[in-house]
């Protein structure tokens, strides 16, 4: 496992909707987005920082955006689907995937910050490509493959007054 120096370049990718429903469903309370970030760049380069969300049309959601963008994050919006049968569905599995994949040439560590265990084959991916990919998730509800497919993993759980409002 690379070790964490000053001089590394490093990108945090954060699924801000896996994020949010974890929180609210273990805590009822929001992602401290300030605390995420200063955590995952630890003293490093900060290449990008991308944060994921899903348009809604709830309230506040364009002040939560802009709040993403003043604390350094470069929000990806998508727009929620709603199928006939009433079904909705948004997710960035693919856009994340896609990012991390393009941004390893440009990193030397790669924090994705998510409990998804889909992004399992991609941290693989990234680190036979020689990133170091670090992981940031709420312990009880990230998946174990996750966890095992990383160099590293920091249980938000363990610390919720540094990484919840």
């Amino acid at each position: 496992m690379p070790p964490i120096h000053p001089t590394q370049r490093v990108a945090v990718l954060a699924d801000s909707q896996n994020l949010y429903h974890t929180a609210h469903s273990l805590y009822s309370r929001n992602v401290d987005y300030t605390a995420l970030l200063d955590s995952a760049v630890q003293d490093r380069e900060l290449v990008r920082a991308i944060a994921y969300v899903i348009r809604a049309d709830s309230p506040n959601e364009e002040d939560f955006f802009d709040a993403l963008r003043d604390i350094g994050f470069e929000a990806k919006i998508k727009d929620i689907k709603t199928f006939g049968d009433g079904s909705k569905k948004a997710d960035w599995d693919v856009g994340i995937s896609l990012d991390a994949v393009t941004l390893a040439t440009h990193v030397d560590a790669l924090v994705l910050c998510s409990g998804d265990g889909d992004f399992s084959r991609l941290c693989s991916h990234l680190r036979h490509e020689g990133v170091r990919v670090e992981v940031f998730g709420f312990g009880s509800s990230t998946a174990e493959e996750l966890r095992e497919a990383a160099d590293s993993f920091v249980d938000m759980s363990e610390n919720e007054d540094r990484y919840l409002l």
